[in-house]
């Protein structure tokens, strides 16, 4: 029997020992003996709970344990998961996480950490939920040289933006919404402006591109901005509005960005709608691939957690090799990139031909006191010398 601690008793915690349990013979099998959770690290007390007996407060209970073979942290942020995360891995211990904030900011150095012991450091949970996104670029997509990653990877963003499209409501009544259905943090910032989104496309890069990503130098837009009139004239141009996390080669790197853009019918994101995520993928060889499923929720995270699990199982003392040093990545500058822009505007026609020459207008009904056009294909430093010229811009969304 192989012996497991789950760091952190919440949401997704209380789901890998729901998983864990529910499908107790299916994993054993997969694994080739039974899996037991055997202590359940958190602050609080569970009276009644079926794991109040396994409860500790102190981390080094479970590092003492040599019994204890693999560790699940899902207590969120950087301090204290990485003291824990490391200490573990350094006594020997499997890790797997969900925890994005923790794997952007410290995955290269726990890797290393994990290859000099001889033991794993996954964290499949990480990035889009219940997707097998990360396994894919670590086991299926070698062969390839990853061109390109596109990907819805924040579900509530997703969920609010589908609302507005579909029935004309403003960004603090989906907010709202989110929040009271339990999709939305009370503090959603992390959610809304983008960093969540950007964390994880941070992560993918590493995973590509061998070499750590810094998340904080990737030029990052959230939702916030986005109105009901945006999607007016959305729905006139026969578009959707999505927060994408996008990373492409260029100039021997990556140039990565996270913001929202319109999207055509013919994109493979257009149709991704409510809380669910989705991430394209172009490889050189390969050509385009897409993963699509529950990218967040308790028991699709619990089961990407659980995966893991059964993979450290399978390779107990045995370090399963991934790419991804401490080596920073110089990423390339957004601002070469060339894209159409979608605008709106209080000026006039005069003046925006004067600004940007020929453009393509967009009418949407019910609209007054301001114009909308789509520019010709331009780099972002190029529109954002054209918008300075214009004046009174009210909106700005990237077209892909």
């Amino acid at each position: 029997m192989i012996k497991i601690a789950v760091m952190g008793y919440g949401t997704i915690g209380s789901g890998v020992v729901e998983v864990l349990e529910t499908n107790r013979d299916s994993i054993a099998k997969r694994v080739g003996e039974e899996v037991e959770v055997k202590y359940v690290l958190d602050l609080r007390d569970f009276p009644g709970d079926p794991i109040e007996k396994k409860i500790v407060h102190d981390y080094k209970d479970i590092t003492a344990d040599e019994e204890v073979k693999i560790v699940v942290e899902t207590m969120g942020g950087v301090e204290p998961a990485f003291t824990f995360v490391k200490a573990m891995l350094e006594a020997g211990k499997s890790v797997t996480t969900s925890n994005k904030a923790l794997v952007a900011e410290k995955g290269a150095e726990l890797l290393a950490v994990a290859k000099e012991k001889n033991v794993n450091f996954m964290f499949e949970a990480s990035v889009g939920g219940g997707i097998p996104i990360i396994r894919s670029i670590n086991e299926c997509l070698t062969a390839d040289k990853i061109e390109e990653i596109t990907g819805i990877l924040n579900g509530t963003t997703n969920y609010m933006l589908t609302r507005m499209a579909n029935e004309g409501l403003e960004f603090a009544d989906v907010l709202k919404d989110a929040q009271d259905k339990g999709y939305a943090e009370k503090d959603p910032t992390a959610d809304v402006e983008g960093f969540d989104a950007c964390r994880k496309i941070a992560i993918l890069t590493s995973l590509v591109a061998g070499k750590q990503v810094d998340f904080e130098k990737i030029h990052t837009e959230g939702i916030t901005k986005i109105s009901a009139v945006d999607f007016k004239y959305a729905k006139a141009m026969g578009r959707s509005i999505k927060l994408l996390a996008t990373s492409r080669q260029a100039d021997g790197t990556y140039s990565a960005l996270v913001a929202p853009h319109l999207l055509s019918p013919e994109h493979p994101l257009y149709s991704v709608n409510d809380v669910f995520n989705a991430v394209f993928v172009h490889g050189n060889v390969l050509g385009d691939a897409m993963f699509y499923g529950s990218g967040a929720g308790k028991l699709p995270t619990a089961s990407a957690v659980v995966a893991d699990v059964v993979e450290m199982a399978k390779h107990l003392d045995q370090n399963i090799p991934v790419e991804w040093s401490k080596e920073e990545l110089p990423l390339a500058d957004y601002k070469k990139n060339e894209k159409r822009f979608f605008v709106r505007t209080e000026a006039d026609e005069a003046a925006v031909k004067a600004a940007f020459g020929e453009v393509e207008l967009v009418h949407a009904d019910g609209i007054s006191g301001e114009m909308g056009f789509v520019t010709g294909n331009m780099t972002e430093a190029a529109y954002e010398e054209k918008a300075a010229k214009l004046g009174k811009v009210l909106q700005m969304i990237r077209l892909a």
